[in-house]
């Protein structure tokens, strides 16, 4: 049961895991605004797609994928449970890079960020433009699918600039808080963006909740 769990947090599935016949299911959280509200920089399609399907697929598989883990571990098959860490941790981690996605952002944008936050981001990047400049960049640089991050190193007491292939989720692959993602899967932006990548990336930040942002890096002891 112990290494259930541990083999899961490495997953990057935070929860706890009930062996019972009771488990508590995952489901699609509520967007804090219309599927309308991020235009013109992100357009209703793609929200209500982006949202209603493909988070939701994640939520329902990473579902499906916990009810086939509680089973192995029941039946003490240590090659089935390892065998699912795989759909755990794309289904698990889509689910929580998307949860964090839609509160970054918020309609017409926070404006900059302040505070400890904007203390910090001068602290450790010299300036809000160039913590954009190198998030865009290393955002933009993505092979293929995945997630441009800002983060928050615990140990160093300190932001930092990552990129997470897939859906892969940044805490359990680097250690670092996630505070602010960009989803450069293509279905977050190809249907208005096509294939121009920065545009989107550029446009993202007219629409940052800095303030979601902030109270991330104060709940994780960010000073």
């Amino acid at each position: 049961m112990l290494a259930a769990r541990s083999f899961v947090q490495q997953a990057g599935v935070r929860m706890a895991l009930p062996l019972s016949s009771y488990r508590s299911k995952h489901t699609l959280p509520d967007l804090p605004y219309d599927y309308n509200a991020l235009e013109p920089v992100i357009s209703a399609e793609i929200m209500q797609l982006h949202h209603s399907k493909h988070h939701a697929t994640y939520v329902t598989n990473l579902n499906v994928a916990e009810e086939k883990l509680q089973e192995a571990v029941a039946k003490n098959d240590v090659s089935s449970v390892i065998g699912l860490h795989g759909a755990l941790k794309f289904n698990g981690g889509g689910h929580l890079n998307h949860s964090i996605f839609w509160q970054n952002l918020c309609p017409g944008g926070s404006g900059e960020p302040d505070g400890a936050l904007m203390a910090a981001i001068n602290r450790d990047f010299g300036s809000y433009n160039n913590m954009k400049d190198k998030l865009s960049a290393s955002t933009v640089a993505v092979q293929g699918s995945g997630w441009g991050w800002l983060g928050y190193n615990k140990a160093a007491d300190k932001l930092q600039i990552a990129a997470c292939a897939n859906q892969d989720p940044l805490e359990a692959t680097t250690g670092l808080v996630p505070l602010f993602g960009i989803d450069v899967w293509e279905h977050a932006y190809y249907l208005q963006y096509k294939n121009v990548r920065p545009d989107y990336v550029k446009a993202i930040f007219q629409v940052a909740n800095w303030n979601d942002v902030a109270a991330r890096y104060s709940a994780a002891g960010g000073k």
